[in-house]
């Protein structure tokens, strides 16, 4: 079985920032992919780069220097992903960031999906016909 875990924007804040209400909770999210990886499961863990633009999160900062060493993939807002990605934002009015995470999501080939997010709300909502599992923080 392969799974994907998306990171929404304050999941990746918390990560920069351990002074981050949340920070803790986005380690140990990432503790458990890491062991779930040191036993071979098939898990990759992405951001949407709409995302990371949104979080502030630039790869070449010092400041990003722990969520840099975590393994975490950008999901690049191509052609195919900005198409889907407008279409949600306007039937659901959702952020830029957000209607990314959804067109992630959609396309996403895992049989498992993953959202580490503040608002899993949104996440249902932007997911469509998919199934996913909402990890709050």
């Amino acid at each position: 079985m392969s799974q994907v875990v998306l990171l929404d924007n304050e999941a990746v804040q918390a990560l920069e920032d351990p002074m981050h209400p949340k920070h803790r909770r986005v380690v140990a999210q990432a503790q458990v992919v890491a062991q779930r990886k040191r036993r071979a499961a098939s898990i990759e863990v992405v951001v949407p780069t709409a995302v990371r633009v949104e979080a502030g999160w630039d790869r070449t900062a010092s400041a990003w220097a722990f969520p840099n060493r975590l393994r975490i993939n950008d999901m690049p807002l191509d052609s195919v992903h900005a198409n889907t990605a407008a279409a949600i934002r306007n039937r659901t009015g959702v952020s830029v960031a957000d209607a990314h995470l959804g067109a992630a999501i959609q396309s996403a080939p895992a049989d498992r999906i993953t959202v580490v997010t503040s608002d899993p709300d949104d996440m249902r909502l932007v997911a469509g016909h998919r199934q996913i599992i909402s990890v709050s923080i």
